[in-house]
């Protein structure tokens, strides 16, 4: 099994994850010692060969989206017909009257002007949905950003900025929201440990349900090919 290293400044402790492209990578400190490195991961082989083989089945059946009438894209967590047409004036992307409006001198684009429209969407709409949350947990967040994260739903930096992929905002509500905590837990506890997981709790007591659920939705949600599928915030 290959392991994808990635020294990480500000980074105390080793966080390995399997991404939905089947990658193993381990984010460990600049100064990590690679021996115990390996030992580490030689203890988490059972659970990284299970979750390679799942991410591999998972973009095996992932579906294909076609900029056509009538296919189907989600927002919010609800399903939004594309709709193409051709009025020169009119935003590359819009949502109107419950369908997505793609105009069709676009289409070759479609792929960048409907992941701008949904990071667009999610700058203006993110911040107000996580600052209840944030006071809620005690954990005032420096700032929030969408953009793509490769196959991550979310993600903190050490300065205690959240980012969330763009992406999420395909999630349903509920979902897009234990994304937040998740990430907002990390700023507390940069690892998965029993606290971490505590701290979920307080806010989300049906975490486990929604965790779960986060995975199935991961498998269907549109992402382009050059970003890859995604899995549950880390």
């Amino acid at each position: 099994m290959t392991v994808h290293v990635v020294p990480t400044a500000g980074r105390t402790g080793v966080r390995v994850t399997v991404e939905r492209d089947a990658r193993v990578v381990a984010q460990v400190p600049a100064d990590a010692d690679r021996d115990a490195l390996a030992a580490l991961i030689r203890t988490r082989l059972p659970w990284l060969y299970t979750k390679v083989n799942a991410r591999r089945a998972e973009a095996a059946e992932r579906p294909e989206r076609r900029f056509i009438d009538g296919e189907g894209f989600w927002y919010l967590g609800r399903s939004h017909r594309l709709e193409l047409g051709g009025d020169p004036a009119a935003a590359p992307v819009a949502l109107k009257g419950g369908r997505l409006h793609l105009r069709r001198d676009h289409r070759d684009t479609a792929e960048r002007d409907l992941a701008a429209w949904y990071t667009t969407r999610g700058r203006a709409w993110l911040p107000a949905r996580m600052a209840p949350w944030a006071l809620r947990m005690d954990t005032p967040a420096q700032g929030l950003n969408v953009r793509p994260l490769g196959y991550r739903w979310g993600s903190c930096s050490p300065g205690g900025t959240v980012n969330i992929h763009w992406a999420a905002m395909q999630l349903p509500v509920r979902l897009i929201d234990y994304v937040l905590v998740h990430e907002l837990a990390h700023l507390h506890h940069p690892h998965h440990t029993p606290e971490f997981w505590r701290t979920i709790g307080r806010s989300l007591t049906d975490h486990e349900h929604l965790r779960a659920e986060l995975d199935d939705w991961g498998a269907g949600i549109w992402l382009p090919e050059a970003d890859g599928p995604l899995r549950r915030g880390a």
